[in-house]
């Protein structure tokens, strides 16, 4: 048994300390929101916060989450008022398919933390989430809207 804080709660779930974090939160925890994409921390579908800084939960084992806060998609939210990114993915009308953008607005959030007026340089540093339906240039509005509100 591990205990996880995910969202700001406390769950148990029972898995080997290896198992990827991903695993613990889609299947143990029940939240949806974080996506599985290729699996070797690449695509970065599966990003999480973990203390604040994005992770690939693909490759993060349980063990290293176990202590730590972990924010997934649904905890980005505070009090039913989009976070910043995600007002700004909508308003850019940034997502074609959706799926990865779960993951890219994790690590989007997590820049604007370190870096609140990032540049293009920045953003091309860290962003390396990758969009099979090619939304990149709505992203990068969406990343300097966010940081501008």
């Amino acid at each position: 048994m591990a205990r996880l804080t995910i969202n700001g709660k406390s769950s148990e779930v029972n898995v080997d300390p290896n198992t990827p974090l991903l695993w613990a939160i889609r299947e143990q925890v029940g939240l949806t929101g974080t996506k599985y994409g290729c699996g070797v921390a690449l695509c970065g579908a599966c990003t999480v916060h973990l203390d604040g800084r994005a992770v690939r939960s693909c490759v993060t084992p349980v063990s290293t989450a176990v202590g730590k806060q972990i924010t997934t998609i649904e905890g980005l939210a505070a009090n039913g008022v989009l976070h910043k990114v995600q007002k700004a993915w909508v308003d850019n009308e940034v997502p074609q398919c959706g799926y990865c953008q779960a993951g890219m607005i994790m690590a989007v959030a997590a820049l604007l933390k370190d870096k609140p007026k990032p540049t293009d340089a920045d953003i091309d540093g860290s962003i390396t989430n990758i969009c099979r339906c090619g939304t990149f240039q709505q992203v990068r509005e969406a990343i300097h809207a966010a940081a501008k509100a």
